[in-house]
């Protein structure tokens, strides 16, 4: 009764940016945690960010803080993650998650398609 879409994939230089929007829909729309994840091809899937969603509260993987920022748009339904100083180590599949009962995270019982984000010259 959940569905999350991500989008704002693509391909960037090094040292460039993107940002990604996951918009989540369904009936009477809640959750407690929102987060990212990404896979690179042959990798084992990654935490990158998580949000609480009532208190903007953050949580950031070691390998992207100071680079990375996620936020959320309420009234939206929307979690963003900015990413900046992208570097080709994070090349990945990018996926956004939501748990719907608990912060910090522990379950996500929701999954989006993923977007590729690619990071070349």
């Amino acid at each position: 009764q959940v569905q999350l879409v991500e989008s704002g994939g693509g391909l960037v230089q090094p040292g460039g940016s993107l940002k990604l929007s996951c918009a989540a829909s369904g009936r009477t729309f809640s959750t407690t945690s929102m987060g990212w994840f990404r896979q690179a091809p042959g990798k084992e899937r990654e935490f990158v960010a998580a949000i609480s969603w009532s208190s903007g509260i953050t949580a950031y993987a070691d390998s992207v803080k100071g680079r990375f920022t996620i936020s959320r748009n309420i009234p939206k339904n929307t979690v963003y993650l900015q990413m900046n100083s992208l570097q080709p180590e994070d090349t990945a599949v990018y996926y956004c998650a939501a748990d719907p009962t608990s912060w910090p995270p522990r379950v996500y019982d929701y999954w989006g398609q993923g977007t590729q984000v690619t990071v070349s010259s």
